[in-house]
């Protein structure tokens, strides 16, 4: 049972580290989009919303990570 619950807390590290690096470069891209006054607004927008979603899974993620005190 432990190997278990050990391995799932591995595996959602790696995923949460994966997930701030991806956050990070999303950021990367938007700045450098808005920076060019020819940028696709709509490809802004989507990035930005791809952004939030991710912002979600990283918050839904660590909040796995924090032991349950009522337990």
């Amino acid at each position: 049972m432990t190997d278990n619950v050990e391995t799932n807390i591995f595996s959602n590290r790696s995923r949460l580290k994966a997930l701030r690096v991806e956050h990070r470069d999303l950021d990367v891209a938007i700045t450098e989009l808005d920076s060019n006054p020819n940028a696709d607004q709509l490809r802004v927008r989507r990035l930005k919303k791809q952004k939030l979603r991710l912002k979600d899974q990283i918050a839904r993620l660590e909040s796995e990570l924090i032991p349950d005190l009522n337990a």
